[in-house]
């Protein structure tokens, strides 16, 4: 099957674009360099993309450099009445983004269509709101003098994008950024980059003059690399691992560039005595077997009261048994492949690492056949560990695989839940008000759930501490991310000051 063939199966219209966006145009890299993009659901050729070296990156940030003093000037109000047409662009092009991101990403399309479309034009919709919103401050101080303070744009920011919600994760970088008024260099994940090169189309399409957001799909150990080490980019926002994250810290201190980081997650996700069990067994379901396990907040921890862990079990392993895996565009499909072959074969890899720790395979821990044998599909697993310093309680896993572990006392549970060195989400399920609010003030976490998991909204920060990074998407704190203070100091009396008066 030829490309386009593949396009017209997808149900996609238009072209897929497979070209750097460099200064509004789509562009070869320089060296000529492609990397072919895969279908996940049975490893066929999507695309061939182009792959940015540093000589792309540096056409990027010269395009982004050039643009940034008319973008930063722009009246507020008018650089977010471009972020609403884009988002009323994504909304108009909703199906063939859905399906370009399943496609690409191995999403089941009732995911794509009903979540990760609806949140990327609700973030890009929410920062437009905002850009004429995010104000200064007047700070009282000594008699005679005002001081105020202004919220100025970094700059050029490099943003590096991973490969589990491209498209969703496109519009938490982008969005803000542009509405403080910065300019961006963003690379995609190399093996997901399709939905934003798409975004970037829209883009152009919504008014965004050029040189303002410049595409650069690269490796990371290269593009990603050096949009971290360049002298010429203000801020770097990565998502991706904590390793990764070390180094893009290492990269950055030549010229001391702002750095936000989300990284790894292990979830814990804890069900008390008093939970009601059917929305907990539903609602960890959702929270580890979404999207395929790989999400950073994915509650891969499940932490359950010894009163009540059989009846969870119980009903949990049936649920997870019965989700329907298969080709991410059908719309039956509940659970679509892992996004590559290389990371299907990481995740099958803990199934051998917790035997050989004592623990117990209670469903799944294998790839399916049939149908979907050449894909990279992953059955939904679930292990009880020995202990919560196992590997498999300890390390991210990334994929449809949850840890079970048991607790008897309130302090046992929280001992757990703490003790792992990561610290992004986390959730609990109780109807005790008292026990949420105490677990909420201490569970080790950026972001608690109470009888809930996994909610994101544009307006709530979103972001962890400890390994799993720093600083926040989304909110007014992400608006912070991407502004730097500055302190204006006025003489309202117009005296001379009297130390060296003459």
């Amino acid at each position: 099957m030829n490309l386009v063939d593949i396009q017209q199966a997808a149900g996609l219209s238009k072209p897929i674009r497979h070209q750097l966006f460099i200064d509004g145009k789509f562009v070869d890299a320089e060296s000529g360099e492609t990397l072919a993009t895969l279908n996940p659901h049975d490893n066929s050729t999507i695309a061939e993309v182009a792959l940015a070296g540093k000589a792309d990156v540096d056409k990027a940030v010269a395009a982004a450099q050039r643009a940034f003093p008319k973008w930063s000037r722009l009246a507020a109000a008018d650089r977010g009445r471009i972020l609403l047409r884009l988002a009323d662009l994504i909304e108009a092009n909703g199906e063939e983004l859905a399906r370009l991101e399943s496609l690409d990403t191995g999403h089941p399309i009732r995911d794509s269509r009903n979540l990760d479309v609806p949140r990327t034009a609700a973030c890009f919709r929410y920062f437009g709101g905002m850009a004429d919103k995010f104000q200064g401050e007047t700070i009282p101080v000594e008699a005679g003098f005002l001081n105020y303070t202004l919220r100025e744009p970094v700059g050029v920011v490099g943003q590096v994008v991973p490969w589990n919600f491209p498209l969703m994760f496109t519009s938490w970088k982008m969005a803000p950024a542009l509405a403080a008024g910065n300019t961006i260099v963003m690379k995609p994940a190399e093996i997901t980059p399709l939905s934003s090169l798409r975004i970037a189309e829209l883009m152009a399409e919504a008014g965004l003059p050029d040189g303002v957001v410049n595409m650069v799909p690269g490796l990371g150990s290269v593009a990603g690399q050096y949009i971290a080490e360049h002298m010429d980019i203000a801020k770097v926002a990565f998502t991706g691992s904590t390793a990764t994250g070390r180094r893009v810290i290492q990269a950055s201190a030549g010229n001391l560039k702002k750095v936000q980081l989300e990284l790894g997650g292990k979830g814990a996700n804890i069900v008390f005595e008093d939970a009601n069990l059917v929305a907990a067994v539903n609602g960890s379901a959702w929270a580890i077997f979404h999207n395929q396990g790989q999400a950073c907040i994915a509650g891969s921890r499940l932490i359950l009261h010894e009163k009540i862990a059989d009846a969870f079990l119980e009903k949990f392993i049936p649920l997870a048994k019965s989700v329907r895996l298969g080709n991410p565009l059908d719309a039956s499909t509940e659970m679509g492949p892992l996004t590559s072959a290389l990371h299907r074969e990481r995740v099958l890899s803990y199934v051998d690492v917790a035997r050989a720790q004592g623990g117990e395979v209670l469903a799944g821990g294998k790839s399916p056949g049939g149908d979907l044998a050449n894909g990279c599909y992953v059955e939904p697993t679930i292990v009880r560990a020995a202990s919560y310093l196992d590997r498999v309680a300890q390390e991210e896993v990334f994929g449809p695989f949850v840890t079970v572990l048991t607790f008897k006392t309130d302090e046992e549970a929280l001992q757990i839940a703490n003790g792992t060195d990561y610290g992004l989400g986390s959730g609990l399920w109780t109807a005790n008000l008292q026990r949420a609010h105490k677990f909420a003030r201490e569970l080790h976490a950026g972001m608690v759930w109470i009888n809930s998991y996994k909610r994101v909204n544009p307006g709530s920060p979103f972001g962890g501490v400890g390994q799993s990074g720093y600083g926040r998407e989304m909110g007014f704190d992400a608006m912070r991310e991407y502004t730097q203070v500055k302190s204006v100091w006025v003489n309202v009396d117009a005296q001379i000051p009297p130390h060296f008066a003459r």
